[in-house]
């Protein structure tokens, strides 16, 4: 029997859910067992559970047939664990170092009924807040263990089940399980430190308790919050029931909620604004229900006054208080955004961006962008097309930078940024598209879908990730780019890798279509002419050997040793070898203009052109090597400043040891390999085999219309073939170069 079982209810969690495991299983203390129910979980959630659980014999899965819900999940957990204690812990939180050591020496040394364990909160920009349970111990002056007649102010601990560690036999005597529905804590939170005879405070952070952004339950406007009422209903009988023990804290619960009723009405991301008056009826409601026999002595302070309004009753006094103070608030930050709107734009443009939005919305038409109107490519390109098949209806117009329109096909409709046309068009289409964002000024519109395609597979941190590493953040405002990420509807992921991040790094409310990348299909789907005709267009002769470097940019102070020497590195090539160059966009790097061996393909529209005439590739960070893996070709990793890199931008991939081929951070052993034909050999093979099966096994050639489908006519996602099975045709003469 283990000291202590973990149950870890689990529903849609896939971006938290490995950081959450790796924190307690990574513990020093290994005297556990993890029972991870999943309630079903929608996303990926139930696969990184079986993967773990396959690893780690400690780890337990149960799989639950039908979702149903945060309480009933924690009972299903209880009903399969085997611990001497039980803890209840919430899978988008994780674990502080240390915590289950320092728990476990409590545990053995109090034997407590419940031992309270504390937490900080962290929100989505790493800010940190220590939790009131310090300042409360401190004040209090709690002995080590206690009940609460002897210490009645621990009332006021949160009631919440995930920082309190339960003794499993007080759970089962005391017949204690967890409602269904949302607030499912409240019935439990106060009842178990009633009853409880031997309490214990560990006075040290042990959870971190993520505040998210954007998808928690308790942050989704609904009527479920209505069900808080039902379960503070359920407390008060279970009061009833406890009796005598639980008689003098009924006026202190009664406070709290209030305290909590109160809080969730004037939360927006909770009740909605049409449903205020009706939740506030429901407060007064439940004080008259609920409130003690002898009165209720209202808190001092601004809580009091509050409480005092529920008491009467009044909307009218409730809703002219609430507009008050946030009249009061908001003034500030919106003469600060009128004036930054100004700056953005002439104000006579925003004028008539802001009358267009007040005419009625176009139906059937679409903006799509890619690079912020560079040009006509990416993932945008392949919806377009694909859509001008399965949507004809649609009109679509791309927005171009001056100057950028030469490089559009001839018949594709554009509009140049800055135009009246352009302002026009952002106005009123329904349907925005995209690989970036598109500008802060533009207001998504009841009823219009935007859609970001993204335009990679991210090797490096991302969205909130990079917050993690500021030296690498630059002037990056991160506030601005979740409000432009807040517009989307749906945002595009190439595989589940995928989908993890994105989740995490762009916190917002979108539904991810898991579809691959539509820009990949091209390569899916390329036949022997299309190589050929790439090859032509890049003015490569038959037979040469092309070998494509395509490094990222860095975004930080970096050595020019941090980039491969591509005249050397030309120079060791076999003969009829071409190194073909692309630097990143951003990037202004020198590439010598006059080498035999050497073409610079940076200004190059078309990034698939260099795929398909390339035989092998050299990159080092880049999402390119996901992209290029789709064509099952030789890949090699160049990664001079990994160390710096990972510790100044992040990484989620380790290039050495999860990479397509083969990798090294010496650019004469490099050489070397492509000399050896390692590049092309068993161990560079197999790697790049394991490679596509994790990150391509969506590419089938048909992601552009699962995407066109799902957006333009709602149509359910469809499923992607499994595997992706190598196109030989597509196969240049990689092996030529041994």
């Amino acid at each position: 029997m283990p000291l202590l079982s973990i149950v870890l209810p689990v529903y849609r969690v896939q971006a938290y859910l490995r950081e959450c495991l790796d924190s307690i299983l990574e513990q020093t203390f290994t005297d556990f067992e993890v029972i991870a129910v999943d309630d079903c979980s929608p996303d990926h959630s139930g696969a990184i559970l079986d993967e773990y659980a396959a690893r780690d014999s400690r780890v337990r899965v149960v799989h639950l047939e039908h979702n149903v819900g945060l309480g009933e999940a924690r009972n299903a957990g209880l009903g399969h664990a085997f611990g001497r204690y039980v803890w209840f812990v919430d899978s988008d939180d994780w674990l502080a170092p240390g915590a289950l050591a320092a728990i476990a020496d409590r545990l053995r040394t109090a034997e407590p009924d419940v031992l309270v364990v504390d937490y900080a909160k962290v929100w989505w920009d790493t800010t940190t807040r220590h939790s009131k349970l310090s300042a409360l111990v401190a004040s209090a002056n709690f002995p080590r263990t206690f009940t609460l007649a002897e210490q009645p102010r621990a009332i006021r601990i949160f009631h919440v089940a995930w920082n309190k560690v339960y003794n499993r036999d007080f759970l089962l005597k005391h017949d204690i399980t967890y409602p269904t529905g949302l607030y499912e804590d409240v019935p439990v939170g106060y009842p178990v430190l009633m009853l409880a005879d031997r309490i214990s405070v560990l006075d040290r952070v042990c959870v971190y308790y993520r505040q998210r952004r954007r998808g928690a339950i308790t942050s989704t406007p609904g009527r479920g919050h209505f069900q808080v009422l039902d379960q503070w209903d359920q407390l008060f009988e279970r009061l009833d029931a406890i009796g005598e023990r639980a008689a003098p804290f009924r006026n202190l619960v009664f406070e709290r909620m209030l305290y909590q009723l109160l809080l969730v009405l004037e939360n927006p991301e909770r009740i909605a604004r049409s449903d205020r008056k009706e939740f506030f009826r429901a407060i007064v409601r439940a004080y008259r229900r609920h409130v003690p026999a002898g009165g209720y002595q209202f808190p001092a302070g601004w809580e009091g006054v509050r409480h005092q309004v529920a008491a009467r009753g009044s909307w009218t006094q409730w809703r002219a208080l609430h507009n008050g103070l946030q009249l009061a608030g908001a003034a500030k930050p919106r003469l600060l955004e009128l004036r930054n709107q100004v700056r953005l734009r002439t104000r006579l443009n925003m004028l008539y961006y802001r009358f267009q939005l007040r005419r009625p919305m176009d139906e059937q038409l679409a903006v799509y962008s890619a690079y912020w109107g560079k040009g006509y490519a990416c993932n945008p390109r392949a919806v377009y097309e694909r859509m001008t098949e399965l949507a004809p209806g649609v009109r679509g117009v791309w927005e171009i930078k001056p100057g950028a329109k030469a490089e559009v096909p001839a018949g594709v409709e554009t509009v140049t940024i800055g135009t009246r046309a352009h302002y026009r068009a952002l106005a009123r289409a329904k349907y925005l598209i995209t690989n970036v964002n598109f500008h802060n000024w533009v207001a998504k519109r009841d009823g219009a879908i935007h859609l970001s395609t993204n335009h990679g597979t991210p090797a490096k941190a991302m969205g909130v990730d990079q917050l993690k590493f500021p030296a690498g953040l630059g002037d990056l405002d991160m506030d601005k780019l979740l409000r432009r990420s807040d517009r989307w509807t749906y945002s595009i992921s190439p595989n589940a890798y995928t989908s993890e991040i994105w989740e995490r790094a762009y916190p917002c409310n979108y539904e991810t279509l898991e579809t691959g990348y539509p820009r990949n299909d091209e390569l899916v789907n390329a036949t022997a002419a299309d190589v050929a005709a790439a090859r032509e267009r890049l003015g490569l002769e038959p037979g040469q050997v092309a070998v494509a470097y395509l490094p990222t940019y860095r975004d930080y102070e970096f050595g020019r040793d941090a980039l491969l020497n591509v005249e050397s590195f030309a120079d060791r090539l076999p003969a009829g070898t071409v190194l073909l160059v692309r630097v990143h966009h951003f990037d202004r790097s020198h590439v010598p203009a006059d080498h035999p061996r050497i073409l610079d393909v940076s200004d190059h529209p078309r990034v698939e052109d260099v795929y398909l005439a390339a035989d092998m590739l050299i990159t080092d960070y880049s999402s390119v090597m996901f992209d290029y893996a789709v064509l099952d070709r030789p890949i090699a990793i160049y990664a001079a400043d990994w160390d710096k890199y990972r510790a100044t931008r992040g990484a989620y991939l380790d290039v050495f040891t999860e990479g397509p081929g083969v990798a090294t951070d010496d650019e004469n052993e490099l050489a070397d390999m492509f000399v050896s034909g390692a590049v092309t050999g068993p161990a560079a093979t197999s790697a790049r085999a394991l490679f596509r099966k994790r990150f391509c096994h969506l590419d089938d050639g048909h992601a552009s219309e699962r995407v066109v489908r799902r957006v333009f006519s709602d149509e359910a996602l469809a499923t992607a073939a499994a595997v992706v099975v190598p196109r030989q045709r597509v196969r240049q003469n990689a092996d030529a170069i041994i």
